[in-house]
């Protein structure tokens, strides 16, 4: 028998972000009111420690397995390897200071506004990406504008 409670489940569930369960919102709820600030700083912080401590176990693999092979193709191969886990790490490292950018949103009570036109961004599009700094709306036209210009 398991000694899992439910709100373990809840927090192991693929829609569950760095182990914090969506938030539900209440009917007439404020937007962007306290609980719901600390539920994304929750969310945020847990991400952004996520993402350090595989910096940090990269680093740590890369010094424990890093070794010069005598064979060409094992070196190659190696190198191959610390390139892509090197490259990886660069994506996260910018992930990183996006959720430092939106913590500091969170301090300065901009955060769930969107940064062009101002209205809310809305709880589901904030927990399905909770770095998301553009309504549904301006992010499409964004997007639209990208694939024109190639910007």
């Amino acid at each position: 028998m398991s000694n899992l409670t439910q709100e373990d489940l809840d927090s192991m569930s693929p829609l569950a972000i760095a182990g914090v369960k969506p938030y539900q919102e209440q009917s007439g709820e404020e937007y962007m009111n306290d609980a719901q600030k600390e539920h994304f700083r929750k969310i945020l912080t847990a991400w952004r420690d996520q993402l350090r401590s595989e910096v940090d176990r990269t680093v740590g693999h890369m010094k424990n397995e890093a070794a010069n092979f005598p064979d060409p193709v094992d070196r190659a191969s190696q190198e191959e390897e610390f390139a892509l886990e090197l490259r990886a790490r660069d994506r996260e490292r910018k992930l990183i200071k996006k959720i430092e950018k939106t913590l500091r949103k969170l301090d300065d009570d901009e955060f769930g506004y969107c940064e062009q036109c101002g209205i809310e961004i809305g709880i589901k599009r904030l927990e399905a990406r909770p770095t998301a700094d553009l309504c549904v709306d301006c992010k499409s036209l964004a997007e639209i504008k990208e694939k024109q210009y190639g910007d």
